[in-house]
């Protein structure tokens, strides 16, 4: 069987037609329906000092919705540990927290890389701050990447925290985490201006033409996480580029898969979805 064959055989959802289209972008974080009983593990994890626990979230291979659960190609990640927050602080999707705020440290709320991957020292910044520039040399064209920057600086950007690695076939990952002040600015931002549901409003870099991934599984939704995915068109450049939004109160995150000869689905999904829960 072709490599893109073995694409072609990952099954979608159950109860889900794999050229369904996907729903449009939800306005409202909180009516997004909670699908994580496929979490292989949720536990509270023990403070140090004054901090108090933010949980862990362990997943295994069989796990991720959507995908076989023979081997198909996913990677091997450690288990998620989401970072303690401060004493006293609520978690990002809290009643009390109105804003989305996540109090935890940005830069530990990044995913760690699968074993085998070779990390992107580029991507590390200075003391794990990504400068804005950098991030915006994803975006291909000069006019756009100006345009996106003056952007986030009038929505008063924070931060930005990125992590990138490369396998040993050749895919590279890139994760960007950018920090607002509230939700409210993410969600602003998220959609119709940065994220339309069709097709992005700033083509990436060596993406060429893209456009709404409708594969990509219902059920691997995470509450409170709205995401948008987008895919390559055909026929691809020197590589193939998968991209995603995901806006989680007042932290907007890209990922960015691209390898020579075609991105494959089954990493890409798994990654989406594990960032997530990690926003979540």
């Amino acid at each position: 069987m072709t490599e893109q064959q073995q694409e072609t055989a990952v099954p979608a959802a159950p109860g889900v037609l794999p050229d369904a289209p996907a729903d449009p972008v939800r306005k409202d974080r909180r009516v997004l329906r909670a699908v994580l009983r496929w979490t292989a593990a949720v536990a509270v994890c023990a403070a140090v000092g004054a901090a108090t626990a933010y949980g862990i979230t362990g997943m295994e291979r069989t796990d991720v919705p959507g995908l076989a659960t023979e081997p198909d190609g996913r990677w091997e990640y450690p288990v998620l540990t989401r970072p303690p927050l401060p004493s006293g602080s609520p978690g990002p999707f809290a009643e009390a927290n109105t804003a989305g705020t996540h109090h935890a440290d940005p830069r530990a709320l990044l995913l760690p890389a699968p074993e085998g991957a070779t990390d992107d020292k580029a991507l590390r910044g200075a003391d794990g701050w990504l400068a804005e520039e950098d991030f915006l040399a994803e975006y291909a064209a000069k006019d756009d990447r100006e345009e996106l920057g003056q952007h986030l600086t009038d929505h008063g950007l924070r931060h930005i925290t990125a992590r990138g690695w490369t396998m040993p076939d050749g895919t590279r990952t890139r994760i960007y985490l950018l920090q607002f002040d509230t939700a409210a600015v993410v969600d602003k931002l998220l959609a119709p201006y940065l994220a339309p549901y069709s097709a992005p409003k700033f083509p990436l870099r060596g993406a060429g033409t893209s456009a709404s991934d409708k594969t990509f599984p219902d059920d691997a939704v995470v509450d409170d996480v709205e995401r948008v995915v987008y895919d390559e068109a055909r026929p691809y450049g020197g590589e193939q580029v998968r991209h995603a939004y995901l806006a989680a109160g007042d932290t907007l995150a890209l990922v960015v898969q691209s390898r020579e000869g075609g991105a494959r689905a089954v990493p890409f999904r798994q990654t989406v979805t594990l960032q997530s829960q990690l926003l979540g």
